[in-house]
């Protein structure tokens, strides 16, 4: 997974395919990585997603529960109110992934050995220092990565819970898990696709700037506009193959540990 995350980062930032440094294919990246900067250059930047992990997910689903029953008295109709219970889930998570991001993306852009490179508080030290815990710094792409976080989850749980209830159940356990599964992956898969512009605009906003001390790339709209007329529509889709390879299985693998676990707990408690 931390492969697939830093190929997906690396196809983000990278602007064109004029430059020398640029990668050709998922596989050329993972060789070009490897023969550059070790095995380790694999996990640059895997601090920060791990200590945001557990508080990111424990957001994702307790803020998607409580939306959820808040909006069971709003009128909306159950299908409506699933994607806009994500969507509010999505945009909470993002207040507080954002600021991990800025320093997981600063420091997968580095292209130095892993052993030369700062470390990750090391890199957080030096983002707050310079640039301080605004818009500027430390919550840089904050627009792009509530677009990041509200599309996907939006359609992420929409669109799971609301097939999973139009497809009948099977009483066979296996056939049961297999057809969660199924539109787990269906679901996160979808998700990617839409919201990939977004994750481009992020990378490209919290990574290096084409030109130093001078910032090109300054909001999420912007920078998706920006990026669709230097480099094509297709530019927007950057990093998509990993990113799908990642989210597609790991998104399935959420929902029914989501499922199980809290059906558990109902039952028990």
């Amino acid at each position: 997974l931390s492969c697939r995350r830093q190929s997906t980062e690396r196809f983000q930032i990278q602007r064109g395919t004029s430059d020398p440094n640029s990668y050709r294919s998922l596989s050329d990246c993972f060789r070009t990585i490897f023969r550059r900067e070790g095995v380790y250059g694999f996990y640059k930047g895997i601090l920060p997603p791990i200590l945001a992990e557990t508080p990111k997910r424990a957001v994702k689903f307790f803020t998607f529960e409580q939306y959820r029953k808040l909006l069971s008295y709003s009128g909306l109709s159950a299908g409506l109110s699933l994607s806009v219970a994500g969507l509010g889930s999505g945009l909470t998570e993002a207040l507080v992934v954002n600021p991990f991001e800025v320093v997981k993306v600063s420091l997968q852009a580095n292209r130095d050995s892993f052993k030369v490179q700062p470390s990750t508080f090391a890199q957080a030290r030096l983002i707050i220092n310079s640039d301080g815990f605004g818009l500027r710094g430390l919550n840089k792409g904050l627009t792009s990565t509530l677009g990041r976080h509200g599309v996907f989850n939006m359609i992420y749980f929409g669109f799971y819970f609301n097939v999973k209830d139009a497809i009948p159940s099977s009483q066979d356990p296996r056939l049961e898990f297999l057809r969660k599964f199924a539109i787990g992956l269906a679901s996160g898969t979808i998700s990617s696709c839409v919201n990939i512009p977004f994750d481009v605009a992020k990378s490209r906003i919290q990574g290096p700037q084409p030109v130093p001390g001078e910032i090109k790339y300054r909001s999420c709209f912007q920078t998706m506009a920006l990026v669709y007329r230097e480099e094509g529509y297709l530019a927007l889709y950057k990093g998509l193959v990993p990113k799908v390879m990642r989210l597609g299985p790991g998104g399935a693998v959420m929902l029914l540990v989501y499922e199980y676990v809290s059906g558990w707990l109902q039952r028990n408690w």
